[in-house]
């Protein structure tokens, strides 16, 4: 049995298929199933059980004879979130139980950490544990990740293997829900297919073209395969990055979702806006090399290659992973 919560979500959805296409169906789907726009996520997965988010650490220690691994994937994830308390119940202090419970039981826990704690980069992006306490995030989401990280490696007692992943800019199949918080891709081609033009911010740093900036964008379907790679792993827990390894340009997504589409490229600057302009991050690029010395040897999509699936395949026919 294989617990995976956020299961309704854009990333956890993804790995419910990843587990079933590996021939996992005894899955018990962890989250608040009220939200009906996030059904197509998980009503056709194969599952044993959807357990209430509010129930679950009951319900797991009820069934702990049971479990073989926690997937701990949900999380409150609006960057735009100003709601301290709110993050620090989702995203803290539940996560903290689903620990103690892992550290009661003798669960294996993998987690979702995130890229957000990074802040401006000014540490740089490598998943060295001792530089973590240093990191400043820009925002209550990114602290609220932050305030996990450091809690849990200051805890003397650890679940036996537990490994905490810090996700990039993720894209993919399964984000139709999320909104303004869906990623760049997926609103260019919202963009794109409405008005026949992209419209990305202009640079306000004399280091970065417009379009310039960078972000590690990575796909979903790499995010599914590292987190299947550490249900056999077991082995060297510990916090790691998860992106591609490969900064690109916002021009780059753009003409990639033009390509994509079979049209020329049409992109218009405008200006960030003043309130967000002193926290934007220009560049951002996960140093993958602390996973690959543990063994993980699978290539990552590039950004052409991840948007033409993502686009032509999913896209363009609203179709669910």
């Amino acid at each position: 049995m294989i617990v995976i919560t956020g299961a309704a979500g854009f990333i956890a959805s993804c790995l419910i298929t990843k587990l079933n296409e590996e021939g996992f169906v005894d899955l018990i789907l962890v989250d608040d199933f009220s939200k009906l726009e996030k059904k197509s996520n998980w009503e056709n997965k194969q599952y044993t059980a959807l357990v209430e988010r509010a129930d679950f650490i009951e319900w797991a220690h009820h069934n702990a004879n049971q479990i073989q691994f926690i997937y701990h994937i949900g999380a409150r994830t609006d960057t735009a979130e100003f709601d301290v308390a709110l993050l620090n119940k989702l995203n803290f202090e539940y996560t903290k139980d689903i620990w103690k419970l892992c550290v009661q039981e003798g669960l294996p826990l993998v987690y979702a950490s995130s890229a957000a704690t990074y802040g401006l980069g000014d540490h740089g992006f490598e998943d060295n544990e001792s530089e973590i306490g240093l990191l400043k995030p820009l925002n209550p989401y990114g602290q609220s990740k932050q305030d996990f990280d450091v809690w849990a490696l200051a805890q003397e007692r650890k679940p036996y293997f537990w490994v905490g992943l810090k996700f990039f800019n993720v894209y993919g199949p399964n984000e139709y829900h999320k909104g303004r918080m869906a990623s760049v891709i997926m609103h260019a081609y919202n963009q794109i297919q409405k008005n026949g033009h992209l419209k990305l911010f202009r640079s306000h740093n004399p280091d970065f073209s417009d379009g310039g900036q960078m972000r590690d964008f990575v796909y979903v379907k790499d995010v599914m395969n590292v987190l299947y790679f550490w249900l056999h792993h077991r082995k060297d827990s510990g916090i790691y990055n998860l992106g591609s390894g490969t900064a690109r340009t916002f021009k780059d997504l753009g003409a990639a979702v033009f390509n994509s589409l079979g049209l020329d490229t049409n992109i218009e600057f405008i200006d960030t806006p003043e309130d967000i302009r002193n926290k934007y991050q220009y560049f951002t690029e996960a140093d993958m090399s602390k996973i690959k010395a543990v063994g993980y040897a699978l290539p990552f999509h590039s950004l052409e290659e991840g948007t033409k699936d993502y686009v032509q395949n999913y896209l363009a026919h609203q179709k669910i992973l």
